[in-house]
């Protein structure tokens, strides 16, 4: 789909009209995946364009330093280019300040349309243990059905810590393994028994099954919400 960088608003040409364009078009393209129920990556990149905007918001000046400028020569007690604004200053605030006056409130009433899918499709989905549970819980598996259907979709998960610039924090990675059918012989316990014996690394793997009572996509949106609640209940 249509993505927008994160400095969209400072890159190219600073035109109120022009960056209204550029949202609408790509707001567009996230209403069409929320209207089929995919909720990420869409959802994901919302949140952090409207975090960028807000920051840009509460610290003005700091915009000035990414505006475009053209060379106007050499300093050479420096040794350093000679740069000036293409724009003055006050031309390029003013239409900044449009900017993002128009595309705080659009931004997030798109995700708050988001978190309502998010929260529909949240409640309608149902977890819990397959077999007996281990106390080691950081790696396993994941069965994702639906109702209706006797499709099981099959992923290993992983318990991780990962590390940014000022924390630390722990996140779950998934791995799609393949599509079994369950049946009457082919319960979810059976299913169970022959990850075990298909993947000997985990004699007695954590297994959770998550049920989907609404048709949903699973990779844009059952996958990603189902993340997070187990987060909650591994931890």
């Amino acid at each position: 789909m249509k993505t927008l960088s994160d400095n969209w608003i400072v890159e190219g040409w600073i035109d109120f009209e022009y960056k209204k364009y550029m949202l609408l078009a790509y707001l567009k393209e996230v209403e069409a995946h929320f209207s089929d129920a995919k909720l990420y990556p869409p959802l994901g990149d919302l949140i952090r364009h409207y975090e960028k905007l807000q920051g840009f918001a509460s610290q003005k000046d700091s915009l000035k330093q990414a505006f475009p400028k053209r060379i106007t020569g050499i300093d050479h007690k420096n040794l350093e280019l000679k740069k000036s604004s293409v724009m003055k200053e006050d031309e390029i605030m003013k239409e900044l300040d449009d900017i993002l006056k128009f595309s705080i409130p659009e931004i997030k009433n798109q995700i708050e349309q988001g978190r309502s899918i998010y929260d529909l499709v949240e409640k309608d989905l149902e977890v819990e243990p397959i077999g007996l549970f281990p106390i080691y819980q950081k790696e396993g598996y994941v069965l994702f059905s639906y109702e209706k259907s006797n499709d099981v979709f099959v992923y290993s998960y992983q318990v991780k810590l990962f590390e940014s610039s000022s924390e630390k924090f722990r996140g779950i990675t998934f791995n799609f393994l393949g599509k079994m059918i369950k049946s009457l012989s082919n319960t979810y316990e059976q299913i169970k028994l022959d990850l075990v014996k298909n993947y000997k690394h985990l004699p007695n793997p954590a297994t959770w099954r998550v049920h989907s009572i609404k048709k949903v996509p699973l990779e844009e949106t059952v996958v990603p919400i189902s993340k997070r609640m187990l987060m909650k209940m591994i931890a």
